[in-house]
């Protein structure tokens, strides 16, 4: 029986003994919430009640962190070099950029274990109390893509919240290359990237946003030459396939590249153009345009390289390079007629309508000042093109967008940003994308340091219904340039 008793008298100690439950600090990793509860998401702050008059930032939650702030993205996971949030509580020198006001705000600053602590956490992927990384649970995710030329990283948008949600480091070189323009293949599986100061295509995974290779631009790259024979690689065109690829070197002594997307080689390269800037594919992919920024001609190739013409947009006046009739050809994409192309000439403020069965042009409508990018929506039957340098068309503005109806042709302009480049359209959510660069002092002041110096451009956002701008407006990094989304 005294046997018996021991084990009544230890089971009875065992049942009575309580557990000790675990705080849940709203889903975050319990060393992280902790800093977080006690600091950040606190009364007056960065709480669910009173986050709205703190930047909009909600520190409540995991989830309720990636609904951004008024300015973006708080939180890049994997990336704390461009979290935001990593700056204001951010008081030392050797842990990057620091940012006023310090927070939390009118307390004592965190010490050098936690910012370390929490910087480790978003290069970790910023888990949750699970393990989940935000964004990550979707390899079909529709996304938008756009470069930043003046620090070497590509800015992923979330196409659902269009809140940015990578920074993806690119180049080979270590110093500024100046990514230009980026495209994703038909089918939505890769992206690649061309350089301003860097002779290579870089091709990464869509799902993942992962590095796959670097796909040489010219005989040097290549490793078939020892002389420097192109750079400035400003543009790109992909076939429907998404097998190959022509890439426009913009220089006087001009280059155009084919390579193999899929096998990573150089199969053509030629020159014999001067300042090509623009390309674009017929629909069956037999031909490509070319345009000439210093000229008032587009040329026309065969894809295999073998026959060209070249073609005036100015009807019979065919000038030489820098000559009298110099237009500034810039872009040109296929219209909705496949026998036609949408031309855009910041020289003279206009886009062309140029018909490739009469290789003339047809239509010429007046844009904002210095025409640059140019898109199209099937959706509304619209081009949207970026004027650049328009301060002239609406007062204390620098930059406008231009739509014009693609049957009759009447423009209407909006300001929007500061100094307007890249644009893109979200059919589904029918807005149009536009980065601003904003490389001028006399633009908006940005609201937080860059990490690579300069000075950070931003995203705003218009109602393609109302051709009105949306109130968001999300700060990004140094000279935001070209955008483009995943199909």
């Amino acid at each position: 029986m005294k046997f018996f008793g021991t084990i009544f008298i230890f089971l009875f100690f065992i049942s009575c003994k309580k557990d000790v439950a675990k705080i849940n600090y709203g889903e975050y990793p319990a060393e992280v919430g902790k800093i977080i509860a006690n600091n950040c998401a606190t009364a007056g702050c960065h709480n669910g009640i009173s986050y709205l008059s703190s930047g909009g930032l909600n520190l409540q939650s995991w989830a309720s962190m990636f609904g951004g702030s008024n300015n973006g993205s708080a939180i890049i996971p994997y990336n704390s070099k461009f979290s935001t949030l990593c700056f204001y509580i951010n008081t030392y020198s050797d842990l990057g950029i620091q940012n006023l006001p310090t927070m939390p705000l009118n307390k004592q600053p965190l010490t050098k274990e936690q910012v370390t602590l929490i910087n480790n956490w978003i290069e970790a992927g910023a888990p949750d109390l699970n393990g989940n990384v935000m964004w990550a649970n979707n390899a079909k995710r529709k996304k938008f893509y756009a470069t930043n030329q003046g620090c070497d990283v590509v800015t992923v948008f979330d196409a659902e919240t269009q809140l940015p949600m990578r920074y993806i480091n690119v180049g080979t070189k270590g110093n500024i290359e100046s990514p230009h323009q980026i495209k994703v293949s038909p089918d939505g599986q890769y992206w690649y990237v061309n350089f301003i100061n860097n002779n290579i295509l870089q091709k990464y995974r869509c799902s993942d946003d992962a590095f796959v290779g670097n796909i040489p631009l010219s005989p040097l790259a290549a490793g078939t030459s020892t002389v420097d024979d192109a750079n400035n690689w400003n543009t790109m065109i992909i076939t429907n396939d998404g097998k190959k690829a022509f890439c426009v070197s913009y220089q006087n002594s001009g280059k155009v590249a084919c390579v193999d997307l899929e096998n990573r080689k150089l199969l053509y390269f030629i020159g014999g153009f001067v300042n090509p800037h623009g390309i674009a594919l017929n629909t069956d992919n037999t031909k490509i345009y070319i345009t000439a920024q210093s000229g008032n001609y587009i040329t026309e190739f065969d894809t295999a390289f073998n026959n060209y013409n070249r073609y005036s947009l100015q009807n019979g006046i065919l000038d030489g390079n820098f000559g009298t009739f110099d237009i500034g050809v810039h872009d040109i994409i296929q219209s909705p007629n496949a026998n036609e192309f949408a031309i855009t000439c910041q020289n003279t403020n206009d886009m062309r309508i140029f018909n490739t069965q009469t290789n003339l042009v047809t239509s010429i409508v007046p844009t904002g000042i210095f025409p640059q990018e140019i898109v199209y929506s099937p959706t509304f039957n619209n081009y949207y093109i970026s004027c650049t340098n328009d301060s002239v068309s609406f007062l204390k503005s620098y930059g406008v967008i231009t739509k014009v109806n693609a049957s009759n042709f009447v423009a209407t302009k909006l300001a929007c940003g500061y100094q307007p480049h890249g644009i893109a359209v979200d059919e589904s959510k029918k807005q149009l994308y536009v980065l601003s660069r904003n490389i001028n002092t006399s633009g908006p002041l940005p609201h937080h340091s860059g990490y690579c110096g300069g000075r950070n451009g931003f995203v705003n956002f218009i109602d393609l219904n109302t051709f009105a701008i949306l109130p968001k407006k999300y700060e990004l990094s140094v000279d935001p340039y070209f955008i483009v989304p995943r199909p």
